[in-house]
């Protein structure tokens, strides 16, 4: 499309007495970014909205400053964590938690072991299911609990994907909070964490947040590949050993990210849940 014909199309918007055309510039900005192009400069924006250079830079410095975007060091924007928490806002919706619940009961029912979904608000994780164990002592985690991000396994899948730039937004002092000694206490150490648990693709911790409860995690990608939630079961009290961790507890927490994925991709309200 010609930067002549974007401008014709807008003009009608324009007319609107009502229409905030800073506001409208912002968002339009973010609508920019896609999976085909993730990252844009401040060139290519003011090229394909056609706005002044000094309009852009003042916008894109707003973005910025609130999170929405982040720069690299070639000064290349992309979205940054507060877009993340608009989008985790909007999808725990009844989609979601309705997709995710007959999932997430199988799970518990097939491992024995509470079971829990959660999505990032800030910094930090919200619960949003719950299933309990039945045959063992379950996690005392009810439906709205908070928990750090960085200090949790569940927060961990939340933000394995966020590059450098978007942890040091997240966190801008390199100390963090510690919860237990296995607590990470550096952006450094965390970002550490984060690269093991993206190139496993899953979690698994003995007391890591709390004394005595031991969880299998991973995160949930809907059809574009962004996390949008994260799984896990949880046992309390009780030993768990390494082998079923890794292996059978391993396979079935993926498969339900995996199973929840396809409900949210195009086309997934035909998978069939056994």
């Amino acid at each position: 499309m010609s930067d002549t014909a974007h401008i014709a199309e807008d003009r009608p918007e324009e007319k609107d007495p009502y229409l905030v055309p800073a506001l409208q510039h912002g968002l339009k900005i973010l609508m920019l970014f896609s999976r085909e192009q993730p990252l844009l400069g401040a060139p290519d924006i003011v090229r394909q909205l056609s706005l002044p250079r000094a309009s852009a830079f003042r916008l894109l410095h707003t973005l910025e400053q609130m999170n929405f975007l982040v720069a690299d060091g070639d000064r290349k924007f992309r979205l940054g964590p507060a877009v993340l928490g608009l989008g985790f806002g909007y999808l725990v919706s009844d989609d979601l938690v309705d997709i995710a619940q007959p999932i997430l009961r199988r799970l518990r029912d097939q491992t024995g072991l509470s079971s829990h979904m959660a999505v990032l608000d800030g910094k930090e994780v919200v619960y949003v299911i719950r299933h309990a164990a039945r045959s063992t002592i379950a996690s005392s985690v009810s439906v709205g609990t908070r928990f750090p991000v960085h200090a949790t396994v569940m927060g961990r899948m939340l933000i394995s994907d966020m590059t450098q730039a978007e942890l040091r937004a997240m966190f801008p002092d390199e100390r963090l909070p510690a919860f237990s000694p296995q607590t990470p206490k550096t952006v450094s150490e965390l970002a550490f964490m984060l690269r093991e648990d993206r190139e496993r693709g899953y979690a698994v911790s003995q007391s890591f947040f709390e004394k005595g409860v031991c969880t299998v995690a991973a995160p949930v990608r809907d059809g574009f590949g962004q996390t949008v939630a994260s799984i896990n079961v949880t046992a309390v009290d009780s030993y768990v050993d390494e082998t079923r961790l890794h292996g059978e507890l391993k396979d079935a927490v993926l498969e339900a990210a995996r199973m929840i994925g396809l409900w949210l991709s195009p086309g997934g309200a035909g998978v069939q849940i056994d």
